[in-house]
């Protein structure tokens, strides 16, 4: 009872962070309504989806994509042959994991193909713009969040980019930080699969969950001062289709996902690489002063930590899980969902309780980080060139908007786990 009443109180210092932020001069404009309304949609979410029946529509969630992970890996037998095979070689990431993101592109390319994605994205955006009020456009993009990633969301809304208001346009970068892509999203399930059970269901349920989160602190950090174009208007998906037929589609889907594995394979090894290097650095340092174990992640641990702490996560792991969002938010989630999966394992040495573990996994599912930052400026300001500078001068309040409400969603999770 005691974590769950800190999480309550986490909640209202994310909120209060968020108030901070913004400047005084414009919280007059805050709109009670959206916040509240947001919250209220984000609690319900969570409680069907974590205390109701509805949850079996997840754990059927659940299981339907590790079937489909199943599927891939029939797809790269075929290619790496017994590579594949855990019981021999161990777990290979780029065998294991990063086909899951070439399957899982191809097979959103040709949902969107069918039109299936955008009858689900359409009504999800019309339930958003009836209860929050917030604007066709920019609620069109955060349902579309839940989906896909923080370069193709705004591609829906495409036509609108160029003349929204600032805070649509903060909206829209809050978003894209607080979700990640399917494919993605599918990968981090390989990784973690085989020792959190459901995990599926719960980082869906995390993006389900972050879209009204993200909308929620985007409002209260960039109030809405000016008049949107698509203000009350329920703005639907574009279902124009650019490909021949099915099989132009998954292949063109399958390509984008070769090039996202490659651009994730290349970061890793860079990051993980330059983690390593760092954490030499710093550990030489630290024995200068007595302190040769000093790292990276433990300097990560001591900032995080309460953090951590105010979103349910017992004292004794708010260290570990602080590392984690660290390194998420200085790096990005994917280094941070590897070393989860590495801490998780039985024999990692690493003693996490359960319930830390769930917790942690909603507030990494995000790609709230500071790389993020030049992604959404090359992403948006190719679809609005004349709002670079905007974008630019938005990038560090979107990552903590988007972070914040990843770990809202988190401590909603831990007071319902």
């Amino acid at each position: 009872m005691t974590e769950k009443l800190i999480a309550v109180v986490g909640m209202l210092v994310m909120l209060g962070i968020a108030v901070l932020i913004c400047p005084a001069a414009h919280r007059k404009h805050i709109n009670l309504r959206v916040v509240a309304v947001g919250i209220l949609l984000q609690l319900t979410f969570a409680f069907l989806i974590l205390r109701t029946p509805v949850n079996k529509v997840f754990d059927w969630a659940n299981t339907a994509v590790n079937e489909l992970l199943n599927f891939t890996n029939k797809g790269s037998g075929f290619i790496f042959g017994s590579l594949l095979n855990m019981e021999n070689h161990g777990f290979i990431f780029a065998f294991q994991v990063l086909p899951t993101i070439i399957f899982f592109s191809s097979l959103m390319t040709v949902l969107y193909y069918l039109g299936v994605m955008q009858l689900i994205v359409n009504v999800v955006a019309k339930a958003m713009v009836k209860t929050l009020k917030t604007s066709g456009s920019e609620t069109l993009s955060a349902a579309a969040n839940i989906f896909v990633g923080q370069t193709e969301a705004p591609l829906v809304i495409k036509p609108f980019v160029a003349n929204m208001t600032r805070s649509e346009l903060m909206a829209v970068m809050t978003g894209g930080m607080a979700t990640v892509a399917g494919g993605v999203m599918a990968s981090y399930v390989g990784l973690l699969r085989n020792d959190i059970p459901g995990i599926a269901g719960h980082l869906m349920a995390a993006s389900v969950m972050s879209a009204p989160a993200a909308l929620v602190f985007a409002k209260i950090m960039v109030p809405e001062t000016e008049e949107s174009e698509t203000a009350g208007e329920n703005v639907k998906l574009d279902s124009e289709k650019i490909d021949a037929n099915v099989i132009d589609a998954a292949a063109r889907g399958a390509g984008e996902g070769l090039t996202l594995a490659l651009n994730v394979a290349a970061m890793l090894l860079a990051f993980i690489a330059l983690l390593a290097m760092v954490n030499a650095v710093i550990g030489l340092m630290g024995g200068w002063v007595g302190l040769p174990e000093l790292s990276l992640e433990k300097i990560f641990g001591w900032i995080f930590a309460p953090l951590a702490f105010l979103m349910g996560v017992p004292w004794q792991d708010a260290g570990v899980i602080g590392s984690l969002l660290g390194q998420k938010t200085m790096l990005n989630e994917f280094v941070a969902y590897s070393q989860l999966a590495e801490m998780v394992k039985p024999d990692s040495g690493v003693q996490l309780q359960a319930k830390s573990e769930i917790i942690a996994t909603y507030a990494l599912c995000g790609f709230s980080n500071l790389s993020s930052i030049a992604i959404q400026i090359g992403g948006i300001g190719g679809i609005a060139p004349s709002r670079r500078g905007e974008l630019a001068q938005l990038g560090i309040r979107a990552v903590i908007a988007g972070s914040l409400a990843c770990f809202m969603t988190a401590a909603i999770a831990g007071i319902l786990l």
